[in-house]
């Protein structure tokens, strides 16, 4: 894989680490901090696909990828089993 494109891929998890941190202070939520996170590592996957595609970087792109998709389902699903019992709290913008 080129250099760049490795350091790349670090730079976009490190960034995702940040970001998902960000995150989570902001809605006061672990949900939002892990979806930031497996975007960016699913952006990391991709980015280290675009070197050399050997089998161990695709297996670990799928795997990041469908960990993020069922991840986001079952949080999707707990978000709105809140709402209908009505203790979902509402996201608190700006303070």
């Amino acid at each position: 894989m080129n250099a760049w494109l490795q350091t790349a891929a670090v730079l976009i998890t490190g960034l995702g680490i940040v970001a998902a941190s960000a995150a989570c202070r902001v809605t006061h939520t672990a949900r939002g901090g892990l979806a930031v996170l497996l975007d960016f590592l699913t952006a990391a996957g991709l980015v280290r696909l675009a070197g050399e595609p050997s089998w161990d970087s695709i297996v670990l792109a799928a795997a990041v990828i469908t960990l993020r998709k069922v991840l986001g389902a079952s949080l999707h699903l707990s978000r709105q089993n809140q709402i209908i019992r009505g203790k979902a709290r509402p996201v608190s913008r700006g303070r």
